[in-house]
């Protein structure tokens, strides 16, 4: 499990979901447990947040509309932020596709199929970016 110093757990943690009702759930499911909480609708405004924002940890959808992916957000993080590249979960739907399945191996991150139980999300948060 991850220790997270007094100043990293004031910071938010960063949800990029372009589905609304998932971003919702995520945001009130986190806030609830402890967790502060910015969301973004697509992977390009996420790395805007990134680039200029101070950030706990990242949760971010692999497939999104537009011309980035969240497997794009951790590349960048890898070479932007590479504090963060730890503290970083994938939540899928597509795990039917072999090229999302391939994706996410290929990112070594630990991944959450959608639709997922509250408590193994939150037990991944826990692991991989640490308790509130």
């Amino acid at each position: 499990m991850i220790e997270a110093n007094p100043a990293a757990a004031q910071q938010p943690i960063l949800v990029i979901e372009d589905e609304s009702a998932v971003a919702d759930f995520l945001r009130t499911a986190l806030e609830r447990h402890g967790y502060a909480v910015v969301v973004s609708a697509s992977a390009a405004d996420g790395l805007q947040q990134l680039s200029s924002g101070e950030f706990r940890g990242v949760v971010s959808d692999v497939r999104m509309p537009g011309e980035l992916s969240g497997v794009d957000v951790k590349e960048w993080l890898l070479r932007h932020r590479p504090e963060l590249a730890s503290r970083f979960v994938f939540i899928t739907g597509d795990t039917a596709s072999a090229e999302t399945v391939s994706l996410v191996a290929k990112a070594k991150t630990p991944c959450i199929e959608k639709p997922f139980r509250l408590q193994q999300f939150l037990g991944m948060i826990e692991e991989t970016i640490g308790k509130p």
